[in-house]
């Protein structure tokens, strides 16, 4: 046993370097483009003249017009959140519950506008009840001009986010126990409210958090649909940077907002947590049944109603609205430069776009990569656990405070890229990596320590290990987080609109700029390349879908 003690301690020696190792880059990673540029913003907003002056902080709050930012904000969150909870936890039951015909593509159908840009999601309702819109058409009726517009945005931008979360854990819930309760002398009702209930309230907390969340950080939905008249932090953050050039004011409301976004996640954090203390998990093949009666055919109806009207609809009159001129006239004009708003055609931001979804993702998946293999290391300690909850604030994180803190902290050697196109795919690769690290995390986990220990004893290296062990069972994991890591930076907006060069717009950003301008042409051209835009995400989604189910080959 003494013999041996020297390789033991040399192998948990190496064990503790290879995990150094992993985490280094990214560390490295969000040191430099996270924590850095947040820095910068405390300094710029509590940094006045050469003094920290924190009063400055209630000298903004106690201004009346962001108070009524703030009270906006605040509350058109807590309205959507409660909004998508009525109408999608119907839906939610039924993907859990029911078997029917197309179910796994109307899965996939419903999480399509999740992964859309919030661009194109405003710029479909604006196609639906805006000016011009369907609504205007038919009865006269807009309602881009208020607050309804900007919730029902969200709703079909989160309805997945609930029929995910909560349909998921659904699904998995043993009804016998249920039954149970019923054979006992419980009716319908308190059987559901004592048994079920209580088991889906972590996942119900957590799912409306996470619509919280996104929605308190609107801004491309806000941008499009609020006008002037609505304004969130993450809308106000962006006026006051772009049009009054008050940098003070932005970086004192981005503190407010970085503090709130950090309070929400540990909530989230919290109800995560509680979720694995809840009833006994059963295969989730073995929960659903055909609808039974007229009730739950009724049920699956208007449940299907609702993703045809409020999904389906907006995304159906996009996609004609851009189809309006003659000789796919709109998508022709995508095609001319012209020397105004624009330096190069429109169309240019197809390619721009790509090319940098796909360095982004080239980033997102090794810092992301790096980070899963390092958080399932055996003898992570408290450093790597508080690492894999930094790991997620880029998702909740302002993607406006990221543009910012790049614009104010990335602009003197040796870090001056404000000139350089790497600074788009970086602060798109900041967000696509939690996802990244999300998707790969359960899969490294399900891994045997004792294939890595035993690789490790006959002498290979920790490189070796990973491709020899872990890769091969992780391949599609890793595709499938390849995969959404490009349609979210594909889709980013709020970052990558204080940033890319005049010359080198994304399709986000050019979209934004076409809504921008008036006029008949400029308004069909947004439709146009927001169409092109939401075909690509949910070509990409389809694709992710096929793998995640797909069991019959290896990859």
């Amino acid at each position: 046993m003494d013999l041996a003690r020297p390789e033991v301690v040399g192998r948990r020696t190496r064990s503790a370097a290879a995990r150094l190792g992993l985490v280094a880059v990214p560390v490295a990673f969000f040191a430099v483009f996270f924590a850095y540029p947040v820095a910068a913003i405390v300094a710029r907003g509590l940094h006045v003249d050469g003094v920290w002056r924190f009063g400055r902080l209630w000298d903004v709050l106690g201004q009346s017009d962001i108070r009524h930012v703030l009270w906006f904000t605040t509350w058109q969150a807590l309205a959507s959140t409660a909004l998508t909870l009525l109408i999608a936890l119907p839906g939610a039951y039924v993907f859990a519950r029911f078997d029917f015909p197309g179910k796994q593509v109307l899965r996939a159908v419903v999480t399509v506008p999740f992964v859309l840009p919030t661009v194109v999601v405003g710029t479909a309702f604006l196609a639906l009840v805006g000016r011009g819109g369907l609504l205007d058409e038919l009865w006269g009726a807009r309602l881009d001009t208020t607050v309804w517009a900007i919730l029902l945005a969200h709703v079909f931008f989160n309805y997945a986010v609930v029929v995910r979360t909560v349909g998921g854990l659904w699904a998995q819930l043993d009804p016998r126990q249920e039954e149970a309760a019923r054979m006992l002398g419980a009716s319908r009702w308190t059987a559901w409210r004592t048994v079920t209930l209580p088991a889906l309230g972590p996942a119900v907390a957590a799912a409306a958090l996470m619509v919280f969340l996104f929605t308190f950080t609107s801004f491309g939905v806000v941008q499009i649909l609020g006008g002037p008249a609505f304004s969130t932090l993450e809308v106000e953050i962006y006026r006051q940077t772009s049009e009054i050039f008050d940098l003070s004011t932005a970086a004192v409301l981005t503190i407010v907002q970085f503090v709130a976004v950090g309070a929400i996640l540990a909530v989230h954090a919290w109800t995560v947590r509680r979720r694995e203390s809840t009833l006994r998990l059963v295969d989730a093949a073995l929960t659903s049944r055909r609808p039974r009666g007229a009730g739950q055919w009724a049920l699956l109806a208007v449940v299907l109603a609702v993703i045809v009207v409020l999904l389906l609809l907006p995304l159906a009159v996009l996609v004609q609205r851009s189809l309006d001129a003659p000789d796919l006239g709109y998508y022709r004009a995508l095609t001319e430069a012209d020397g105004g708003v624009f330096l190069v055609a429109p169309i240019e931001a197809i390619g721009n776009s790509l090319e940098y979804a796909v360095v982004a993702t080239l980033i997102a998946v090794l810092v992301g990569g790096l980070a899963a293999a390092a958080l399932t290391r055996r003898g992570a300690g408290r450093f790597v656990r508080g690492f894999d909850a930094l790991l997620m604030l880029p998702l909740g994180v302002s993607a406006v405070t990221v543009g910012f803190g790049f614009l104010i902290s990335l602009d003197e050697p040796p870090l001056d890229l404000r000139s350089s196109w790497i600074l788009v795919p970086l602060a798109q690769a900041l967000v696509g990596v939690p996802f990244v690290v999300r998707t790969m995390l359960p899969v490294l986990r399900a891994v045997d320590d004792r294939l890595r220990e035993a690789a490790a004893v006959l002498g290979a290296s920790p490189w070796r290990v990973w491709r020899e062990i872990d890769l091969p069972m992780v391949r599609r994991a890793l595709l499938i987080a390849a995969g959404f890591a490009f349609a979210v930076s594909l889709g980013e907006f709020g970052a990558t609109v204080f940033i890319a060069r005049p010359d080198n717009p994304t399709l986000p950003v050019a979209v934004a700029r076409l809504l921008g301008r008036a006029g008949d042409l400029n308004y069909g051209q947004a439709m146009a390349l927001s169409t092109v835009l939401m075909v690509v995400c949910a070509v990409a989604l389809l694709v992710l879908e096929r793998l995640r189910t797909d069991r019959t080959g290896e990859f």
